[in-house]
């Protein structure tokens, strides 16, 4: 049995139908950029977010970039975020000219909110939590200390399109929550994509003027800016498959839960699902010992699977500079040795499912 990391194949089978009229429709009407469509998806994007505006990019990395920009995240400046990310949180930052500072993680991968006060200096302009894996990071606990030092909040709610805390959804907590809709999340375009949310009108104006040349008319700029806006196929791909989001979630979510069933968590770690999170799971992420080991057992039998992440970010070359070392942030590295990216996408069949469970358990089974 066979049973694919992700499968695009699939999806494209269940929305061609659709999707074909959608890309006609688009070529004929001829307005590639700044179509309607852009402006739709917006109103429906800031209205799933809580928010009262969106404003839609080409990446959720330009996201990231538009939104410190926004907050004047400069040279010299300091960012507090968690060193368990994908290359881009860090990215940002360092193309800003800023510093990032890191905070080390929870065991559910999501920066530990007892951490972040520590890491403070005059010089932290924001702090930026990541909501890792499809579950919100405490924020009612970043929010709180982040309002007592008068420091503004970017999430990186990049893989947590549709997820909720204590009812509020991922990117309504902070400043901004920035999103992506990378060919591999939940909602998903046909190439990169990405949006921010925010309550700020002025800034999302103004983002929205930067991500465009910063253009105020045809032939003029009020500030240099850049070309991050999203492209009209994209927001037309976009609207469909938002119509689907919530479908995508219950079976991710249900996925998540036949694995639970299944895995024998004595000696198979899975984080905990808290009765006030709503978890969308981008991916289902177990922390296993001889993970490599594991992972070529399972490729073996034909079950695809990721690591999220196998390299911390203070470890990578262009840290070096920063002065991090092995051992800044345990609970980081150790689970960078463990993690493992199980199949959990919707178009996983039961079977598939405990499929792979048992596998998973028959490998540590057999170690133990």
């Amino acid at each position: 049995m066979k049973v694919p990391y992700v499968n695009f194949q699939a999806q494209f089978e269940a929305e061609k139908d659709v999707l074909m009229p959608i890309v006609e429709r688009v070529f004929k009407q001829g307005q590639f950029i700044a179509g309607s469509e852009i402006a739709e998806l917006e109103q429906r994007l800031a209205a799933l977010c809580g928010t009262e505006r969106c404003v839609a990019l080409n990446s959720g990395t330009d996201a990231l970039v538009m939104s410190l920009h926004a907050l004047g995240v400069r040279s010299g400046d300091e960012v507090i975020t968690p060193p368990n990310s994908f290359f881009a949180s860090t990215a940002v930052i360092a193309h800003l000219g800023a510093r990032p500072v890191f905070a080390d993680v929870l065991p559910d991968q999501n920066m530990d909110p007892a951490l972040i006060e520590a890491a403070i200096t005059p010089k932290t302009k924001a702090i930026m939590p990541v909501h890792l894996t499809g579950r919100v990071a405490d924020m009612a606990a970043i929010m709180e200390i982040a309002d007592k030092h008068g420091i503004p909040v970017v999430e990186d709610a990049a893989q947590a399109v549709g997820s909720t805390l204590n009812g509020t959804p991922s990117g309504g907590f902070g400043a901004f929550g920035c999103f992506s809709a990378h060919p591999l999340k939940n909602l998903n375009a046909a190439g990169d994509g990405g949006f921010i949310v925010t309550n700020d009108h002025e800034a999302a104006d103004r983002i929205a003027r930067l991500c465009n040349h910063g253009l105020e008319t045809r032939n003029s700029v009020s500030e240099w800016g850049f070309v991050s806006r999203m492209d009209t196929l994209q927001a037309a791909v976009l609207l469909h498959r938002l119509e689907q989001l919530p479908l995508v979630s219950k079976k991710r979510r249900a996925n998540a839960s036949i694995y639970r069933e299944h895995l024998n968590q004595d000696l198979v770690f899975c984080p905990p699902c808290k009765p006030e999170e709503f978890n969308t799971f981008h991916t289902f992420v177990v922390q296993v010992n001889q993970r490599d080991a594991l992972q070529s057992f399972l490729a073996d039998r034909g079950i695809g699977t990721a690591i999220h992440y196998p390299s911390p970010l203070h470890l990578q070359k262009p840290a070096e500079k920063w002065g991090y070392k092995i051992g800044d942030f345990p609970v980081t590295e150790r689970q960078a040795d463990q993690i493992l990216s199980l199949p959990v996408h919707q178009y996983l069949t039961e079977d598939d499912v405990v499929h792979v469970a048992k596998s998973v358990n028959e490998f540590c089974e057999q170690q133990s």
